[in-house]
């Protein structure tokens, strides 16, 4: 099943701008998914098993770096496509 997830990091830190590039970038390394930001998000398209694990590691990544953090994550199943 294919998903779209929405997906905002706030680093609960002065220096907020690095640690938000670092997992988009990390984010974007996944082969298997599909990745684009804007100004308020990212979003995350791709197998529901993939887009999981991926998140699984790096938000894990991301809370062993950061001393305090958010993440905040919308989950959309059968998203729709340009071709429906």
């Amino acid at each position: 099943m294919r998903v779209a997830v929405d997906i905002s990091l706030y680093p609960l830190d002065a220096d907020f701008i690095p640690p938000i590039k670092d997992v988009i970038e990390r984010l974007g390394q996944y082969d298997s998914i599909d990745v684009t930001t804007n100004r308020m998000s990212t979003q995350l398209f791709g197998e529901f098993d993939d887009v999981m694990r991926a998140l699984h590691t790096e938000i894990g990544t991301s809370f062993e770096q950061l001393p305090k953090a958010v993440f905040a994550i919308r989950i959309l199943n059968n998203p729709l496509s340009s071709d429906d």
